[in-house]
């Protein structure tokens, strides 16, 4: 395993870590959550990522479970989590930043997890609503009050990033080190364009999600929807139009052959094609099977044989031109 620095903070994380979006209480429990982060964990991942929304807190939970039984050294592992859609329905509970919320939130986050602390926290969505200063100054006291090490954002624009930023450096407090934003072989604009600023002049890290758009860059779609597949699941219907949308199925039929070329599957091929980007700190991963992360984690060996010649290739098979990539 690889580690990058986060950012220009001092932790470096591995360069494949791991999320429990969707997986964790809606198709993983504890049993299979202490069995899969530990070949994550043996495979050399230290990033361990999560949100009090994800499966309505229960993922918390099933992680603080997780790592109560795994016993690792606390040092030895990056924990995170998120805020922004909060738990209940109250006025000051749901879609905000405002500071009660996400007080309330690192308090409820760290009892669910069995932590004293997390490594990094996430405002998991901007909020129209509630001026950044109080934002900036709530994460600011989070980390004053050692709950939390970093803070970073996910989905902001690059505008609100360096309004935090700006914020912070005025008032001397902690500033957003990171983003988490989706980035795969469909959704690269934002991350390659908007932010590219960000990563130049700031120095800003990225913990990018969603590397496999949601399963469809493993070809496991090609066929129409699988009934232990994450589209296949209660709540998850928004999904059906992506993964059975014609064009981009056909666009991965196009990218098994540059993955057989290769000698890997289509998952470690857009895994690995994340990888390649230097901007990225890590590509958060996702599996419901052991066996599904200790192929996730053959993307690293992958990554080196993406030349420039096949590099090409693939943005020639997702119609991306050269020109575009300079504009």
């Amino acid at each position: 395993m690889n580690y990058r620095h986060l950012g220009r903070t001092g932790i470096r994380v591995s360069e494949l870590s791991f999320g429990s979006w969707v997986t964790f209480k809606n198709q993983v429990d504890v049993k299979d959550a202490v069995e899969i982060m530990a070949a994550a964990y043996d495979a050399g991942v230290n990033f361990f990522d999560n949100a009090e929304v994800y499966a309505s807190g229960k993922s918390e939970e099933v992680m603080g479970e997780a790592l109560k039984k795994l016993k690792w050294r606390r040092s030895s592992y990056l924990a995170t989590t998120k805020f922004y859609w909060g738990l209940h329905d109250g006025v000051n509970e749901r879609n905000t930043l405002n500071r009660k919320r996400l007080i309330e939130g690192i308090n409820g986050s760290l009892e669910r997890l069995q932590l004293e602390y997390v490594d990094v926290i996430y405002c998991h969505r901007p909020d129209k609503t509630t001026p950044i200063e109080e934002t900036v100054w709530a994460m600011h006291n989070i980390i004053e009050w050692g709950k939390a090490m970093y803070w970073g954002t996910s989905e902001w624009d690059a505008d609100e990033i360096v309004a935090a930023i700006n914020i912070a450096d005025k008032h001397h407090l902690h500033k957003p080190v990171t983003e988490q934003p989706e980035y795969n072989l469909f959704e690269r604009k934002r991350f390659e364009k908007s932010y590219a600023r960000l990563f130049k002049d700031y120095g800003y890290g990225s913990t990018t999600w969603s590397p496999l758009a949601s399963g469809l860059l493993t070809g496991k779609y090609l066929n129409g929807i699988p009934e232990d597949s994450r589209a296949a699941l209660k709540g998850y219907d928004w999904l059906h139009e992506s993964v059975t949308d014609k064009e981009k199925l056909a666009r991965v039929e196009s990218l098994q052959s540059i993955a057989q070329e290769l000698g890997c599957t289509l998952a470690q091929l857009s895994l690995a094609w994340v990888l390649k980007n230097p901007n990225v700190s890590t590509v958060i991963t996702g599996a419901s099977r052991v066996d599904q992360v200790h192929e996730n984690m053959k993307a690293a060996d992958v990554a080196p044989k993406l030349t420039l010649e096949v590099l090409e290739k693939i943005d020639k098979v997702f119609g991306v031109k050269k020109e575009e990539e300079e504009d």
